[in-house]
């Protein structure tokens, strides 16, 4: 299938990205001698080079969506967030030529933060339906690696969550209120679901299997293919 010129040139600057990212990561692998964080690299270059290596098959016209798990290991049962801006970190860039592991840990979030927001934004000029979810996969990927990487320099005390007054919070948040009973009716809206059976990303229902849903959609926990 053809693709417009508008997706290619899209296309070309994610390789480029991927490309940026794998060469990175190759760096940081090499950087750090903290067991946890070189577990962290070696999983997301994975997934990375699995991603690129399937973004340049489908240029070349092969093969069709496949979804590809996001490597993380995140654990759903630790909810504790480190909330407050108690004792934040200093950054000071100088002319050492190591890094530390901080130094890694902040690079590999700035790449998984801009790779989220790039391949999400290159999806939505994408006209071939496989490169299109290739791009949305790859996105959401980058996204649960990004929050893996935050949560990591979260416990560390690298990265703080500040926090608004509670009051403030509440007034601000809860002056949205849910949709009205008829509005919801007018839209065959019931009980959290939508009556016309549509599916998450504009898939038709059955189009693509419950799998392949939960990695693009909020399984942050896969592993490998085949696995």
């Amino acid at each position: 299938m053809p693709f417009s010129a508008h997706e290619a040139m899209e296309v070309h600057e994610i390789l480029l990205e991927k490309f940026n990212m794998i060469t990175h990561f190759n760096l940081y692998a090499t950087q750090t001698t903290n067991p946890a964080l070189l577990d962290m690299i070696t999983r997301h270059q994975q997934e990375e080079i699995l991603s690129y290596n399937y973004l340049v098959g489908l240029t070349r016209g092969g093969g069709r969506f496949m979804p590809i798990p996001p490597n993380t290991r995140i654990d759903a049962s630790k909810e504790q967030v480190d909330y407050g801006l108690r004792n934040p970190p200093e950054y000071r860039p100088d002319a050492n030529a190591t890094f530390s592991d901080r130094e890694v840990a902040v690079g590999m979030l700035c790449c998984h933060k801009n790779a989220a927001r790039n391949s999400s934004w290159a999806s939505l000029e994408c006209a071939d339906p496989n490169m299109r979810r290739a791009l949305l996969n790859a996105a959401a990927n980058c996204n649960h690696q990004g929050y893996e990487v935050w949560r990591y320099m979260n416990e560390q005390g690298w990265y703080e969550a500040p926090t608004l007054n509670s009051q403030t919070q509440e007034n601000f948040l809860h002056s949205h209120q849910p949709a009205p009973a008829g509005l919801q009716q007018t839209y065959g809206v019931a009980d959290g679901r939508m009556a016309l059976g549509g599916a998450p990303g504009g898939f038709a229902t059955g189009g693509v299997n419950a799998g392949a849903q939960s990695v693009l959609y909020g399984n942050p926990t896969g592993g490998l293919l085949g696995q």
